[in-house]
């Protein structure tokens, strides 16, 4: 088979649109607990590490709180502000149909991604999902992109972690497979471009026929 097999994706801002979510948590969040505003960009430049990581970056002293509050909120609004990105049911059924084995790789908690499965019912499609609850060390760092491919039983070799945020593509250097980077979630392409992916798509028809090798 030609292309790329396994292929690991992320999942929030890769696979489903969880943008407005996202941000909309963490504002409500830094709003309630520190009394401050932030611009889209500074509430959403941690996205793609763990969340109490991201709230660490917010306020060290506060994170707990940080923490805390934006998980209440996000969670009960995650079905109203979650959505699914035009074209990637489509690509990842196509891929199925191939025979190529897929797996997810997020920085998000199981209750999180349940929650997300619940409302955009595509978890089938996935023969692993890695959770921050999988793994000590997370994004950038390679162990959960490794993890995937162990769950899997899988080698390295022909293998892809496709990702919209910088720390996917450098946990994807760091676990010496391709990195593709897609533009249509949280971070620009110029962001991307810094940690020097394999190759960078605008659209999921264009990831799709990457990840086919045609």
């Amino acid at each position: 088979m030609i292309g790329y097999d396994p292929i690991l994706l992320d999942l929030d801002g890769t696979v489903i649109d969880t943008v407005a979510l996202i941000r909309e948590s963490h504002r409500h969040a830094v709003r309630t607990v520190l009394g401050r505003e932030m611009t889209d960009q500074q509430l959403v430049s941690q996205v793609g590490r763990p969340l109490m990581e991201q709230m660490q970056v917010f306020s060290p002293e506060h994170a707990d709180e940080l923490f805390r509050v934006y998980r209440e909120w996000n969670h009960a609004n995650t079905a109203a502000l979650i959505a699914s990105y035009d074209g990637i049911d489509g690509v990842l059924a196509a891929l199925k149909a191939d025979g190529r084995t897929l797996g997810i790789v997020t920085s998000k908690s199981r209750d999180a991604v349940d929650l997300a499965f619940a409302s955009i019912p595509i978890e089938h499609y996935f023969d692993v999902v890695i959770t921050a609850d999988d793994s000590i060390l997370h994004k950038p760092n390679a162990e959960p992109v490794l993890a995937g491919f162990e769950a899997l039983g899988r080698s390295l070799n022909s293998g892809c972690y496709v990702g919209d945020a910088p720390f996917d593509l450098q946990a994807a250097a760091a676990a010496g497979v391709a990195g593709i980077g897609v533009t249509w979630g949280f971070f620009s392409r110029s962001a991307l471009e810094a940690r020097k992916p394999r190759v960078i798509v605008d659209t999921p028809e264009e990831l799709l026929s990457t990840l086919r090798g045609v």
